[in-house]
């Protein structure tokens, strides 16, 4: 059974070609998991409009705090993922963006991979608002598993990722304060499973200056913050580990 992992948040302009490209891959036994976190357009209406049995709709409680705070997007973006994969029941578990478009292959290609590692990254093509080619791949080199080199520079995306559902024990919950959940689960699995790159395009990510997650965006934090937010992701990531070995 796979499970496909969505947060969603006013996304109502490109959700429904998002969601097309992801059904036509799976079967009746799958799922689309849905996390919403408070849309104000049109969102929810387009996910009910298909009226599939295989859309599991959640909404989620946003921390109204942590709105306009520095690197708030990071956390208001993983509890939001984070309740996605609490809620998903799938054998094997791909994440994805709201607005991109999968390749028609993707979900084969993933499992034929899966069958024997725990996580698969894949290189994707990166396309503008009208669906112009940017960048027909973007790894031009299989990027790292190292996970000191991936706190120093992130080089995983999240909607690039799926992995298996055993991982989710490391994985949840995410620590309560600032992580970004792409880093903490690549981190989280390449350190107590087996990774593979998959080196084919196997989805579409669309950039269009509204972008709820900027991962692919050079960031405009300073160094000071940057340092920081590095310090305090390898003290939970050091925390968790002890903790899971510990129990």
């Amino acid at each position: 059974m796979i499970s496909v992992c969505i947060a969603t948040y006013n996304g109502e302009n490109f959700i429904r070609e998002q969601i097309d490209s992801i059904l036509c891959q799976l079967s009746y036994e799958d799922e689309l998991v849905i996390s919403d976190d408070g849309s104000t357009d049109k969102t929810i209406e387009i996910i009910q409009s298909y009226n599939d049995k295989r859309i599991k709709l959640f909404f989620h409680q946003k921390d109204n705090k942590l709105i306009n705070k520095k690197l708030s997007s990071f956390k208001l973006i993983a509890n939001n993922f984070e309740n996605t994969l609490i809620n998903a029941q799938g054998d094997y578990i791909f994440l994805s963006d709201q607005d991109d478009i999968w390749a028609p292959n993707k979900v084969t290609v993933v499992l034929s991979y899966l069958n024997n590692y725990d996580m698969t990254l894949s290189n994707y093509s990166i396309i503008d608002e009208n669906s112009n080619l940017i960048k027909e791949c973007f790894y031009a080199f299989p990027p790292s598993f190292s996970i000191i080199k991936n706190i120093i520079k992130p080089s995983h995306i999240g909607c690039c990722i799926a992995f298996r559902k055993e991982m989710l024990k490391y994985i949840l919950p995410f620590p309560k304060s600032l992580v970004g959940h792409d880093m903490w689960i690549s981190s989280i699995i390449s350190f107590y499973g087996k990774c593979t790159f998959i080196d084919k395009s196997l989805q579409l990510y669309r950039r269009h200056g509204l972008n709820v997650s900027t991962s692919t965006e050079k960031s405009k934090n300073s160094i000071l913050i940057k340092v920081a937010y590095r310090i305090h992701f390898v003290y939970h990531f050091i925390k968790r580990i002890i903790f899971v070995r510990k129990y």
